[in-house]
């Protein structure tokens, strides 16, 4: 019921640039050009001016973006309001989209609640980044993104989305079997910084943690390898190739001779999960059964966690 060509703005807004925002909304470049020079002429205004390579939203634009926002939120509460006049057990379909780890560990045993709790939902999982996961919601691809809190994400200021923050989870240092910290009681991250690292590529989630981390521990690491898999890093790690940051939570493979080490030593590196909705669609009854969930396993979560 609202102009989709607000999502595609939004999304301009987010990518900086056309080409990126038309990947995101599944549309080609110059689909996205014109549906913005129509909007512009309808409205009567610009929208849109050239920077380099990408493009900037004019103050009018920004002006038009906010009461997209404000529609786009009061349109998720009245679906919401809607939904307390449909007697009945709470059914439709619940998409979730979670990073890695989550994917792995925190989603599958929230999808098992939900499905003993509610077992005429429709529950349905897709794998993908933090960053990734809020174009999905924005695209009403997705209606739960579970994802690490990192630079890349829209911060929680966002008009947008809802956040909602999990649990904090501790990283552990991964070595190899005969690496001379393996036997100590306490480690500290800055032990490891004559180390070669393995971290995953630039632009994830996985390298922003591993970097942010080091950095906060004084030191920036010498990334010898990039492996976005957990088997990849710790089939490295096992055969003395370097060292690697792991979450607390990542199962990681057992045919890999490898020794997780917790750190002892402040700065003891975190990452923090969080849950994000579109603004105004956590009162929804299978959003908000999602969130229940979600918030269900933190807690039967955070024991493992050592906390």
């Amino acid at each position: 019921m609202i102009d989709r060509r607000l999502r595609v703005l939004a999304a301009i807004a987010r990518h900086g640039t056309v080409t990126a925002a038309a990947e995101v909304c599944r549309l080609t470049p110059s689909a996205v050009s014109h549906q913005m020079q129509a909007l512009a002429r309808e409205l009567d205004v610009a929208l849109l001016e050239p920077v380099g390579r990408g493009v900037r939203l004019t103050p009018a634009a920004r002006t038009l973006l906010e009461h997209g926002e404000t529609l786009a939120a009061q349109w998720e509460q009245a679906r919401a309001d809607l939904a307390a006049h449909r007697a009945g057990a709470v059914g439709g379909t619940l998409r979730f989209a979670a990073f890695s780890s989550a994917a792995a560990v925190v989603v599958p045993k929230a999808l098992e609640h939900l499905r003993g709790e509610h077992p005429q939902m429709r529950l349905y999982l897709r794998e993908s980044e933090p960053a990734r996961s809020f174009d999905l919601l924005a695209a009403d691809d997705a209606d739960l993104a579970v994802v690490v809190a990192t630079p890349s994400i829209p911060p929680v200021s966002d008009p947008a989305f809802d956040q909602h923050s999990l649990f904090d989870e501790p990283l552990d240092i991964l070595v190899g079997p005969d690496h001379p910290l393996v036997g100590r009681r306490g480690v500290a991250l800055r032990d490891l910084a004559a180390d070669p690292w393995i971290c995953g590529n630039v632009g994830r989630a996985y390298h922003q943690l591993v970097t942010l981390a080091c950095t906060t521990a004084g030191f920036a690491p010498d990334i010898a390898h990039h492996a976005d898999e957990w088997d990849t890093g710790a089939a490295l790690v096992a055969r003395g190739y370097g060292v690697a940051l792991v979450p607390r939570l990542a199962d990681l493979p057992a045919h890999h001779d490898t020794r997780r080490l917790p750190i002892t030593t402040p700065p003891v590196p975190t990452r923090r999960v969080v849950a994000a909705v579109r603004a105004g669609s956590q009162h929804q009854p299978a959003i908000a059964a999602g969130l229940d969930a979600l918030r269900h396993v933190a807690g039967t979560a955070l024991p493992a966690l050592g906390r």
